[in-house]
Order: C-alpha cells, then sequence, then structure tokens
C-alpha cells in the first residue's frame, strides 16, 4: 500500500464528505420550515423575525449561507437546535456513539458467529449441517427487521423474561444493566448480518478451497489444517471485509428502525425526531455525521483489505 494511493483514498473521502455536505444543506433549504418563526416562535412580531434572519443571515446567497455554515462545521459548531434551543453538536455525537456503540457490538457477534459457521457450512457442502445453515441464512436474510426484533421481543422479555424489551442504560454507567438493554436489539441486527456474512464466508471458502494454490499445498503433503488455516481462510476473509464495511452502512441507515422500536436515543433515532420537527441544524448535523462515519469506514475497510492481500499492488 504506497502513500500515494493512501493520500488518493483520503482524498476521496474528504471530496465526499464535502459533496455530500453540500446535498445535505440544498435539500434542507427546500424545505418548508422557516429558521426564525421556530426560534422565536408563534408570538413573534414581524420586525422582531426579519431582525433575527438579518443577524443569522437568511437573506444571504444560498452559496453564502453554506460556505458560513461549512465553515462553523469544520470548527465543530453545527449550530443551536430549533426544538432544544441547545448546541446540536454535542447531542449528535453523543447519539452517534450509542449507535455506533450498538452497531459495533453487532459486527462482533456477527463476526465470532458468521465465520466459523461459513466455513462449516463449506467444509460440508451439500450435507446435513450445510443445507440447515442455508437454511437458517435465508430465513435470516428475508425476515424484516421489524419481525426479527418482535419475535425476540416475545420470546426473551415478554415469555421468558431474560431481558429488557425497552429502554437504554449505558454500560458505563451500569456494565450488567447496559448490556442487557443492548443484547435485544444486538441480537436482532446480528440475525441479518450473521446471514450475509455466512453466506458470503461459506462462497468464499469453496470458491478458494477449489484454487490451484490449494490444490498445490496439498500436493506438497501439509495438513489439511494447515492448508485451512494458513492458505484458504485469509483469502476468503478478503471479500467479507468489504461486505463488514458496506454492512456499516447499512446499520447506519437501517438501524433508525432498531432504536425506534428499542427505544435507543441514538443518532438514528434523533434524525427522525429532527426531520418530524424540521429542526433544520438537527438534520444537516445527523445526515453529515452519517455520511462522514459511513465514508471513514469505507476507507479503513480499503486499507483493511489492502493490508490483508500482500498480493494487492496499489500505485
Amino acid at each position: 500500500m504506497s502513500l500515494v494511493w493512501f493520500g488518493r483514498r483520503l482524498l476521496l473521502m474528504v471530496y465526499t464528505v464535502i459533496v455530500v455536505s453540500m446535498l445535505v444543506f440544498a435539500i434542507t433549504q427546500i424545505l418548508p420550515a422557516d429558521a426564525a418563526q421556530s426560534l422565536l416562535g408563534e408570538n413573534a412580531t414581524p420586525e422582531m423575525l426579519a431582525a433575527l434572519r438579518a443577524r443569522l443571515g437568511l437573506g444571504a446567497p444560498a452559496w453564502q449561507q453554506y460556505l458560513r455554515w461549512a465553515g462553523h462545521v469544520f470548527t465543530g459548531d453545527f449550530g443551536i437546535s430549533m426544538r432544544t434551543s441547545q448546541p446540536v453538536g454535542p447531542e449528535m455525537l453523543s447519539a452517534l456513539s450509542r449507535s455506533l456503540l450498538l452497531a459495533a457490538s453487532s459486527i462482533l457477534v456477527t463476526l465470532v458467529v458468521a465465520v466459523p459457521l461459513g466455513v462449516v457450512a463449506a467444509l460440508r457442502q451439500g450435507r446435513f449441517a450445510d443445507t440447515g445453515l442455508s437454511l437458517i441464512a435465508y430465513l435470516g436474510v428475508s425476515l424484516p427487521e421489524f419481525v426479527t426484533a418482535t419475535l425476540l421481543a416475545l420470546l426473551l422479555a415478554d415469555t421468558l423474561h431474560w431481558l429488557p424489551a425497552t429502554g437504554y442504560v449505558s454500560p458505563l454507567e451500569h456494565f450488567g444493566e447496559g448490556i442487557s438493554h443492548l443484547a435485544l436489539p444486538v441480537l436482532t441486527i446480528s440475525v441479518i448480518l450473521i446471514a450475509h456474512v455466512m453466506r458470503m464466508m461459506r462462497s468464499e471458502t469453496l470458491d478458494v478451497l477449489k484454487s490451484d494454490y490449494i490444490r498445490a499445498a496439498r500436493l506438497k503433503g501439509l495438513p489439511e489444517r494447515s492448508v485451512l488455516f494458513r492458505h484458504a481462510l485469509r483469502n476468503a476473509l478478503l471479500p467479507v471485509v468489504t461486505i463488514i464495511a458496506l454492512d456499516v452502512g447499512y446499520l447506519l441507515g437501517g438501524i433508525i428502525v432498531i432504536e425506534e422500536i428499542f427505544a435507543i436515543p441514538g443518532i438514528g433515532r434523533a434524525l427522525m425526531v429532527a426531520i418530524t420537527t424540521r429542526d433544520l441544524p438537527s438534520i444537516q448535523a445527523g445526515a453529515l455525521i452519517m455520511a462522514a462515519t459511513y465514508a471513514v469506514t469505507n476507507t479503513l475497510a480499503d486499507m483493511a483489505y489492502a493490508l490483508l492481500d500482500p498480493r494487492i499492488r496499489y500505485d
């Protein structure tokens, strides 16, 4: 991985975030909401509204408003929420930390479960274990999030009373209680991700095991365990890295449903509240933070891909 490629990849990430920021700002400009009216309330006089619009620069051309907003965002100032009258940045970053905790926990569970199951399915191709695991994977992919969430909540919360059905407690403040509140949403997300990753792992393992260098390794008399763990799994894991990076994008977008069902105050739920209340600074901050997080994770995935496969040469 050359420094030139590294620099180009970083520039592409920055360019992507800038373009997304323009789109987010443009879309929020056409929403039917008056920032001055929202801040001052229904009892504001025309003079008060005119003075605030002048102070906020709302009468300036759109490109000037964008540059002023982008400049503030660059320094970490996302503005003041129209709904809570509090700074948007800390509120959104706090919500993002909860969503990232949920996403990271789900990906960890997925890797621990899906990679071994995918390998087992490939090694038992056409047998009972392969058929059973493939059926479970198809069910996991086919079920919508709210169906999986409802079934798990009915079983583990309402029937067995093992886990709380809703709510959020920070594991940093109360570890045991926090983990129990995260368990159901993590299980719900993991069911879907495990199905994706397990199917990919099975397919890639089968392809790698049929490759020439695996046949050559076996002809040299290497033990089957060494062939599998030293030669096959490393290459089979490469596409899984890409799938995980794409799943992070799914998590940040699709996690809204999970956060709504389980009442988790993450960034998806915060963005939904901002949209329903026409809270423009919160909408801009939430959408931009989610897009930037997705761009960063994809860049990290590309770097991990290059590090895992020394045959790849970037110039």
